[in-house]
C-alpha cells in the first residue's frame, strides 16, 4: 500500500548532471545541474536543461548558477530548489506520502557537507534522506560483485570530484578522492586555447572540443577541429583549428594527477586485495572516464592492470544507487513483516 501512495528516489546529484532512478522504472530524468537567476531579484528562471541554454547567453541581469562545486554544496538553497525541481518533474506531486531519496555523495567529505545534502533533500520534499558513496554506487551500478570477499577497484570521474577506492565485501577498503574530473579537463583546454592561441572560448565549446577530438595522452589519435571563439587582441570573433596532439598536452597535468591518486589508493590497499585487483583489473565509471585513451594510460602507469571502461559509465552511479535504494528498502519489508505478521 505504502509503494503504491509514495515513491522511491536515488539520485546522482553531480556536479555537472544529475540523474533521477524511480524504483520500478529506471533512470527517468537526465539533466544538467544548472540553475538560472534573475540577478537583481533572485527568481529563479529555469533548471535543468533550459538553464544550461542560457550559459554564456544570458544578459547582465540573468546568471547561470551551478549549485555544486567539487560533489558538494557551494549554494544551497539553489541546490534545494534543484532537488525540488527533480522531484517534482521525475514523480510529480500527486502522491499521498512524500518520497524516500537516496543520494550518492564523494567519498571523501565532511560530516557538516553530508548533513548539508541530507538537509537539503529534506526541505526539498524528502520524507527520509539516506546517502551512499559515489564509488560504491558506481561499482554497484557497474555490476561489480561488492558484496563479496574480493577486492574491487573504481575509478569514478564525474564532472567535479574523482573517486578512486578499492570496495569489498559491501564496504570500502580504502579511498580517495581528487577534484580534478571532467570540468578540470575543460578548463585546461580553455586555458590552453587562450594561451597558445589568444582565443577566449565558452564552456560548451571546450567541452565539445574534449569529445571529439580530445584524447588523455599525445599519440593516442590524430584529429582536429574548428572552433570559433573571441579574439583577445582584437576583441572580435575569430575561428581557429585545433589538433588532439595540442587537447593531449593541455590535459596532461591533470591526467597524472589521476594517475597519481591511483597509484596512493593501490599503495593502501592490503596485499590479498591488490592480488585480486591485478587479476580482475580496474573498471572506470562517469563521464570523464570517456576521454579517449584514458583507460590506456592508466594500464600503461600502473604497471599493466587491466583497466575497463564500464558499460554505461555515464549512468553507473545512478543505476547503482537505485539498486542499494531498492535492496535496502527490500530488506526492510522483510523485517516489518516478520515482526509484525
Amino acid at each position: 500500500m505504502f509503494d503504491k501512495l509514495s515513491a522511491s528516489v536515488g539520485i546522482d546529484l553531480g556536479t555537472a548532471n544529475s540523474l533521477v532512478y524511480v524504483k520500478g522504472k529506471g533512470i527517468i530524468l537526465r539533466e544538467p545541474s544548472v540553475v538560472a537567476v534573475e540577478k537583481n531579484t533572485g527568481e529563479i528562471l529555469a533548471i535543468g536543461e533550459e538553464a544550461q541554454k542560457m550559459i554564456g547567453r544570458t544578459p547582465e541581469n540573468i546568471i547561470a548558477i551551478r549549485p555544486l562545486k567539487e560533489g558538494v554544496i557551494s549554494d544551497f538553497d539553489m541546490t534545494e530548489e534543484m532537488i525540488r525541481h527533480f522531484l517534482n518533474k521525475a514523480i510529480g506531486k500527486a502522491l499521498i506520502f512524500r518520497p524516500r531519496v537516496m543520494i550518492c555523495i564523494p567519498a571523501e567529505i565532511t560530516d557538516v557537507q553530508r548533513r548539508s545534502v541530507q538537509v537539503a533533500a529534506e526541505q526539498a520534499g524528502a520524507k527520509r534522506v539516506d546517502l551512499i558513496e559515489e564509488p560504491l554506487a558506481a561499482a554497484i551500478g557497474a555490476g561489480l560483485p561488492v558484496g563479496e570477499a574480493v577486492g574491487n577497484m573504481v575509478v569514478d570521474i564525474g564532472g567535479g570530484t574523482c573517486d578512486v577506492a578499492v570496495i569489498s565485501l559491501g564496504g570500502i577498503v580504502t579511498s580517495e578522492s581528487l577534484s580534478v574530473a571532467g570540468n578540470t579537463f575543460d578548463n585546461d583546454i580553455s586555458t590552453y586555447i587562450k594561451r597558445v592561441h589568444r582565443l577566449i572560448i565558452g564552456e560548451r565549446t571546450a567541452e565539445e572540443v574534449k569529445i571529439k577530438i580530445g584524447a588523455a595522452y599525445v599519440g593516442a589519435r590524430n584529429l582536429n577541429m574548428e572552433i570559433r571563439g573571441r579574439d583577445m587582441i582584437m576583441g572580435m570573433p575569430k575561428n581557429i583549428t585545433v589538433e588532439t596532439e595540442e587537447i593531449a598536452k593541455a590535459v596532461n597535468e591533470s591526467i597524472n594527477k589521476v594517475i597519481s591518486c591511483i597509484r596512493r589508493v593501490l599503495d593502501k590497499t592490503p596485499p590479498e586485495l591488490s592480488a585480486d585487483i591485478l587479476d580482475r583489473g580496474i573498471v572506470l565509471t562517469g563521464g570523464g572516464s570517456l576521454l579517449y585513451g584514458l583507460d590506456e594510460v592508466i594500464r600503461r602507469e600502473t604497471g599493466g592492470i587491466p583497466t575497463i571502461i564500464a558499460e554505461d559509465p555515464l549512468s553507473c552511479v545512478a543505476i547503482g544507487t537505485g539498486k542499494a535504494l531498492e535492496e535496502k528498502k527490500s530488506t526492510a519489508s522483510k523485517i516489518y513483516s516478520w515482526i509484525f505478521f
